[in-house]
C-alpha cells in the first residue's frame, strides 16, 4: 500500500509498540486485499470475546501504550461477580475476561459490552466510514444506515480504532455495494420472528453476497432488521442487503444492483420459511431454561416480554433470561419493565451474551431461544427454537408442545 509519512512512522514503531502491532495488521490486511491506501474511519465496535482469542491482542495494544483514536465500542463479555454468585465458573475463564474488560478501559475503548451499540453507544451517520465488527451490526451499519464498513473481525476493528484508519477496500468502495444476489420474498412476515427465519434462509440459501430483497410491501421496523442482519451473517457471510424503497442506499432493483440485474433468482414462501424454522429443531417437550437477547434486546423487545408475563408464574425449574444492554436495562427498569418481568421470576442480564464462558452450566440442558444465533452457539445440549410468544408459554409451563 501507498503509506503516508504519519502512517509510515506508526508502521516503524515511533509512536509506540501498541499503535505499531494496530499499523502491522491494517497493512497486512490491506495488502492481502490489494488496497492503494488507508482511509479514515470515525469509528469502530470490537466484537470482543472476553476469551483467550480476545485477550491477547487487545493487551498487546494496550500494554504498548495504544489508544483508541476514534470512539470504539465493546460487544459482551459478561459480569464475573454476577455470575459467581449463580453459577460456578472456572478461575481461569474468569481471569481472562476480567483481563479482557481492564485492557479495553485501559485502550480508551467504550465499555458498552452490547451487541447492538448502532442503536445507543455508538452510532455512526448515513455515509460515515467506520470499522464495525460483529454479526447484526455489519450488516445494518451498510445496509440501514448507510454507512460504510467491512466484517471486521475483532481484532482488525479494534486496530482500526487505535490507528483511526482501515485500508480502503470492499464495501468501502462503491462497485463493490452492487447487489449480487435477487431475493425474491412471497412468505407473509407477519412478525419480527418471520424476518429471523427469512435471515436464517437467506444467508443458507446464498452463503456470501449481497441479496436484493423485493416484494416486502410493509416498511420493516428496527427489530425485524436487526434479526434479518444478524441471522443472515451467521448463516451465511451477509455484510450487506438491499431491500429497495426501504434502505436507504438504493430505491430501485436497478439502482441496488448498480444497473446489472440478474436473470436468476431465489424465492422466499411461507413453506420455505417454515422448512427453515423446522431444520434448527433439535427437541421438544420439556425445557431448562429460556434464553432471549441474541442480538440484545431493544427496549421495544423488553416491554413486549414484560406485558407477556405480566401476572403469571414461570414454572418451578425453568430459568428465563433476557440478555440486554445496560443502557437498555436501565431505561426498561425506569419504565417498570424489568419488575414485571423478575416478578415473574426471570432476569434481566447486561453486559453478557450466550457465547461467553459463564453460561457453561447449561451444556448439558435443553434450551429455548427466538434467536437460531443463539442456538448456532450451542452452549446446551438441545434446542428449540420459536417466536417470543412461544417462548413465554413454554416458560410458564416447564415445556414446548
Amino acid at each position: 500500500m501507498n503509506l503516508t509519512r504519519e502512517e509510515e512512522k506508526m508502521l516503524g514503531g515511533k509512536l509506540g509498540r501498541g499503535i505499531q502491532a494496530a499499523m502491522e495488521l491494517l497493512v497486512a490486511i490491506g495488502d492481502a486485499y490489494d488496497a492503494e491506501k488507508m482511509i479514515p474511519v470515525t469509528r469502530a465496535h470490537v466484537a470482543s470475546s472476553g476469551q483467550e482469542g480476545d485477550l491477547y491482542f487487545v493487551e498487546l495494544l494496550a500494554n504498548g501504550g495504544a489508544k483508541c483514536l476514534v470512539p470504539t465500542s465493546t460487544n459482551p463479555v459478561y459480569d464475573i461477580e454476577f455470575f459467581h454468585r449463580l453459577f460456578e465458573i472456572p478461575s481461569d475463564e474468569a481471569e481472562v475476561a476480567r483481563r479482557v474488560m481492564e485492557a479495553y478501559k485501559k485502550v480508551g475503548a467504550i465499555l458498552s459490552w452490547s451487541c447492538v451499540p448502532y442503536l445507543t453507544e455508538n452510532i455512526p451517520l448515513f455515509g460515515e466510514t467506520v470499522a464495525f465488527s460483529e454479526s447484526s451490526a455489519t450488516p445494518y451499519v451498510n445496509s440501514v444506515i448507510g454507512a460504510t464498513t467491512n466484517r471486521e473481525a475483532a481484532q482488525s476493528a479494534l486496530a482500526a480504532g487505535v490507528v483511526g484508519k482501515t485500508p480502503r477496500y470492499g464495501l468501502h468502495m462503491k462497485e463493490n455495494r452492487r447487489g449480487t444476489v435477487l431475493i425474491k420474498v412471497e412468505a407473509a412476515l407477519r412478525s419480527s420472528f418471520d424476518y429471523t427465519l427469512l435471515g436464517q434462509c437467506v444467508g443458507e440459501q446464498i452463503g456470501f453476497g449481497i441479496p436484493v430483497l423485493t416484494g416486502i410491501t410493509k416498511r420493516p421496523n428496527t427489530e425485524d432488521l436487526i434479526n434479518f442482519c444478524a441471522m443472515s451473517n451467521t448463516s451465511g457471510a451477509v455484510s450487506m442487503f438491499y431491500i429497495p424503497g426501504f434502505t436507504v442506499e438504493a430505491q430501485t432493483v436497478q439502482e441496488a444492483f448498480q444497473g446489472d440485474v440478474p436473470d436468476d433468482s431465489i424465492t422466499v414462501t411461507d413453506a420455505e420459511l417454515k422448512r427453515t424454522w423446522e431444520r434448527m429443531q433439535t427437541t421438544s417437550g420439556k425445557i431448562d431454561f429460556v434464553m432471549l437477547g441474541c442480538p440484545h434486546y431493544t427496549l421495544k423487545q423488553l416491554g413486549e416480554a414484560a406485558k407477556l408475563l405480566e401476572g403469571r408464574k414461570i414454572h418451578d425449574g425453568v430459568s428465563f433470561w433476557i440478555c440486554t444492554s445496560s443502557t437498555t436495562k436501565a431505561l426498561a427498569q425506569r419504565i417498570g419493565y424489568v419488575e414485571m418481568i423478575e416478578k415473574a421470576g426471570g432476569s434481566v442480564v447486561v453486559d453478557t451474551c450466550i457465547d461467553e464462558p459463564c453460561w457453561t452450566v447449561y451444556r448439558d440442558r435443553t434450551g429455548m431461544t427466538d434467536s437460531p444465533k443463539c442456538a448456532y452457539y450451542r452452549r446446551f445440549k438441545d434446542v428449540v427454537v420459536a417466536g417470543l410468544e412461544d417462548c413465554v408459554e413454554a416458560v410458564i409451563k416447564g415445556k414446548y408442545e
